[in-house]
């Protein structure tokens, strides 16, 4: 290894770690370690949340899964752009009133305690418990990517690279909170988009430009060039329907409700859409055309998601190429330190402090926090010892976890009054039981990403359900119109 090239990727990891100690000193309360006070600007905002959002699959789930399927890898793409807009144009702004309205909840599972009524903790408990569940898998992906990443740049053995990149995450969003990860996330968010915008242009001047390019595809894999190669309409729909997962992410959804003024959404909306639209057409250049460089140089490549990597470091000047690889690692941490953060101010907020230690004082909450980061991550570490796993399948099955247990109930929570306890209950948990049935079915229509049936059931659990027993009270259809009010 090049000494430029561990010095650059080195120095990248001490900024991160040095943001996380300098908010260490700036966190007063829990609401500052687990939401930034909501003191963010739209462009942290945005950026923050597209980094979370994206996780090392941007750089190597997709370019990966390009590589090895071609044009048709594109559909997922399509779906996640999708979702994403809806997202940010039906969810953030009503989010952010309501969360702030509703006795300024600062998590998820607060948020859907306030906004029933759940006095008895029911709804939080289960809420905090489904998070903790596909969190843990998600952040499992994310250790998994760090590993290959420290495994390939490095040279170290998988067990040894797991170890390393799971402290350096652990360090700053134990220290930080929840400032210190937007902050390292924006700054993230900068340097994937650089990389996969610069990345593919290079590739394309090195084989040539892009008509050799598809000229060396259609010599050696013409299926390569057809979106709907292979192919069924169950998979096109499967790839598609990743958009859905959009609406129920936590580590995203408290974005929205961390941003300073509601008002300031619409620009945050267009600085993450943009920023996503060329960072995601970047990834699917990478694993496409790295696909072409390797055929044509006659390189031996064993892992598809490892295709960034090896241009990384075959295409550049050693110290670009230090900053390029810093970019996968800006991609796996700017997730799992969202993750982390959302699954220790669940455990804190949600779980010690509403159920245990109601008069805990700001200061013990916080160190309680800090406490479950590293609790989270261990349990994380654990699952990610198995160096065959694939980055892809572990997202996949968190993200249709998440998606299928909150999509639902999050966009009828924010637009029909008449959603209740029960209701929101029974789709929580239909949400999220079909997602894990449906994953071990196989054949025919079991073929369906499992997003697909577990939102669908979960809806119509919600609505069916919302009509049996006690309807919602005059004071939640206050606060509702209230808020609609405020919206417009």
């Amino acid at each position: 290894m090049e000494t430029p090239v561990i010095i650059s990727f080195t120095l990248y990891m001490f900024v991160m770690v040095a943001i996380g100690l300098y908010f260490y000193f700036k966190t007063d309360d829990l609401s500052d370690y687990v939401l930034g006070g909501r003191g963010l600007g739209p462009g942290v905002t945005a950026l923050s949340a597209g980094a979370s959002d994206m996780s090392g699959w941007l750089l190597l789930g997709l370019p990966g899964m390009m590589y090895s399927d071609g044009l048709v890898g594109a559909w997922i793409a399509i779906g996640l752009f999708i979702g994403a807009y809806l997202n940010w144009h039906y969810v953030a702004k009503p989010l952010r009133v309501y969360t702030h309205q509703l006795r300024d909840a600062i998590t998820i599972p607060d948020y859907f305690s306030n906004r029933f009524e759940d006095k008895k903790n029911i709804l939080r408990v289960v809420t905090a418990l489904v998070i903790l569940l596909f969190y843990t898998l998600y952040t499992s992906s994310g250790l998994v990517g760090g590993a290959k990443l420290f495994e390939a740049t490095f040279n170290l053995d998988y067990s040894t690279a797991l170890i390393i990149g799971s402290f350096i995450i652990v360090s700053y969003t134990f220290l930080g909170g929840y400032n210190a990860v937007s902050w390292t996330d924006f700054i993230q968010g900068i340097l994937m988009m650089l990389a996969l915008v610069i990345t593919p242009l290079v590739v394309l001047y090195e084989i040539g430009g892009v008509s050799e390019a598809l000229s060396i595809i259609e010599q050696n894999d013409v299926s390569k060039l057809d979106f709907l190669s292979g192919s069924s309409l169950i998979g096109i729909i499967s790839l598609l329907a990743w958009g859905l997962g959009y609406f129920g992410q936590p580590h995203i959804l408290v974005r929205f409700m961390s941003i300073r003024d509601e008002e300031e959404m619409g620009k945050a909306k267009a600085i993450g859409m943009t920023w996503m639209g060329l960072s995601i057409l970047g990834s699917l250049a990478v694993g496409f055309f790295g696909y072409v460089y390797v055929l044509a140089n006659t390189i031996d490549l064993q892992d598809s998601e490892k295709i960034f990597i090896i241009l990384s470091q075959l295409l550049f000047n050693p110290w670009i190429a230090g900053f390029l690889l810093a970019a996968i690692l800006a991609a796996i941490m700017s997730t799992i330190d969202s993750q982390l953060l959302v699954s220790s101010s669940v455990l804190t907020r949600d779980i010690y402090h509403a159920l245990l230690r109601k008069g805990a004082s700001d200061r013990e909450l916080v160190w309680v926090g800090r406490a479950t980061v590293i609790i989270i991550a261990l349990i994380a570490w654990y699952i990610s010892r198995d160096s065959n796993s694939s980055v892809l399948q572990l997202v996949s099955y968190a993200w249709a976890g998440f998606g299928a247990a909150f999509g639902p109930l999050i966009i009828l929570s924010l637009y029909n009054q008449n959603i209740t306890k029960v209701g929101a209950m029974a789709g929580m948990l239909v949400g999220s039981l079909t997602v894990i049935i449906y994953k071990q079915l196989e054949g025919g229509i079991f073929d369906v990403y499992e997003l697909v049936p577990g939102f669908t059931f979960a809806f119509i659990a919600i609505m069916l359900f919302s009509k049996m027993g006690e309807g919602v009270t005059q004071e939640t259809k206050e606060i509702f119109t209230k808020v609609q009010t405020q919206l417009k």
